[in-house]
């Protein structure tokens, strides 16, 4: 499977969960993928337990158009990607071109201030399932779930079955 020619964007804030940023950023790598990190500000942004990640670019350095997908780590970084509508409109600007939208864990909280899950099916960490819902999703509790473009999953235990969902729906 080969993503040569595609280009994603890796979202990063403070206190990102490791596996969730790094896990797909190499992986989409190794599939031939043309991968950005990108953050409100590029600036060096802090994990959980403290490791960096350094975006390339800001949100208001970039295009929707210059993206054939997003990913979006979980950790407690949503609650803060969420607060930039920048942000917010490179996502939702992705899913309206019908880019992938791929969000694990807690990062369902960013597509549900971009607005663009009300009539979706979609995962998450149980802590933000009622949020899910409450934006018009409807939850389902399965390692990964795939509706179109939209490809989410509830916790670093299942990047096994993220990964390959996000490469399939790249077209890979």
């Amino acid at each position: 499977m080969t993503l040569e020619g595609k280009r994603v964007v890796v979202l990063a804030e403070d206190e990102y969960e490791d596996p969730e940023l790094w896990y797909p950023y190499y992986r989409l790598l190794e599939a031939g993928a043309e991968v950005t990190l990108v953050g409100p500000k590029a600036q060096t942004y802090k994990s959980k337990v403290g490791f960096p990640a350094t975006a390339e670019k800001a949100t208001t350095e970039v295009s929707a158009d210059d993206f054939d997908a997003v990913i979006i780590p979980g950790g407690y970084s949503p609650d803060k990607m969420r607060r930039h509508e920048s942000l917010l409109e490179l996502v939702r600007g992705i899913h309206e071109k019908g880019g992938v939208v791929a969000f694990i864990c807690h990062a369902g909280w960013v597509p549900i201030s971009a607005g663009i899950l009300k009539g979706k099916r979609v995962t998450g960490v149980g802590a933000i399932k009622d949020d899910l819902v409450n934006a018009g999703a409807t939850f389902v509790d399965e390692a990964v779930v795939v509706d179109g473009k939209m490809v989410s999953s509830r916790t670093p235990a299942d990047l096994p079955h993220f990964l390959p969902a996000i490469i399939e729906a790249m077209g890979g």
